[in-house]
């Protein structure tokens, strides 16, 4: 499925069946071979956009997964980078990939972290993510960054009138009959995190939040960016 290194259809399968947590412990050895992995395309416009912003020290991924925001935090970080996910799976493939960083296997929704972080990055992760969870979600990056801390994510845009929009509408509602057949969960979204909505719980916990288009990725037929990077700065220290 997707290359002849991805999972088959009948591993999809499995996965789908499973909880969020299980189905990634399932796929990680080949998750990186499929399309659900952030693009090198957008990690690099990532890098690029952020290094205008200034200089970062550590750096934190949030839901690292196999690591992808990792090469955004390598390129940009000049002190410790680390990875936080709850599937052992996938850490198990990022820290192959990243031996020297840190991992920690943790529930994003309860980081274990305090102002230790001058930039934190989450790439492909908030459609796992009900709006109801977002806030614990953001004030734990909050709590994990120091003042002046910038949190980044990358996010893709589609058009009302284009066919990604309609598959992923598609997949959404395939996955809520599944929820509701079906027990574990599986929470995965694509239009559960539309960017108002993200911006508004951003800023509802502290931040400074706004966004800015990354022009490298190019635009869809009607001129609008395909995609967006979200930026939201925690207030720096009064001295």
């Amino acid at each position: 499925m997707f290359s002849p290194q991805g999972p088959s259809l009948r591993e999809l399968c499995v996965q789908a069946l499973s909880s969020v947590e299980r189905g990634y412990d399932l796929l990680a050895p080949k998750f990186d071979h499929t399309p659900f992995r952030t693009p090198e395309s957008v990690l690099d416009a990532t890098v690029e956009a952020l290094s205008e912003l200034g200089s970062f020290a550590h750096g934190l991924d949030v839901c690292c997964g196999t690591g992808a925001g990792m090469r955004v935090l390598r390129s940009l970080c000049s002190g410790g980078i680390t990875g936080v996910d709850f599937s052992a799976g996938m850490l198990a493939q990022a820290r192959r990939a990243y031996p020297d960083a840190t991992w920690v296997r943790a529930d994003a929704r309860a980081l274990p972290f305090a102002a230790g972080f001058d930039l934190a990055v989450s790439a492909g992760a908030l459609g796992h993510f009900l709006p109801t969870e977002r806030p614990a979600l953001f004030a734990g990056v909050y709590r994990a960054l120091r003042p002046g801390g910038l949190f980044a994510i990358p996010i893709g845009t589609a058009p009302l009138t284009s066919v990604s929009h309609w598959m992923t509408r598609g997949f959404d509602l395939v996955m809520r009959v599944r929820n509701v057949v079906w027990r574990p969960p599986f929470v995965m979204y694509y239009h559960s995190a539309p960017l108002p909505a993200l911006c508004a719980d951003l800023t509802a916990a502290g931040f400074t939040a706004t966004d800015a288009v990354l022009p490298a990725l190019g635009t869809h037929r009607d001129g609008g960016p395909r995609f967006r990077l979200i930026l939201a700065r925690k207030a720096a220290a009064h001295s």
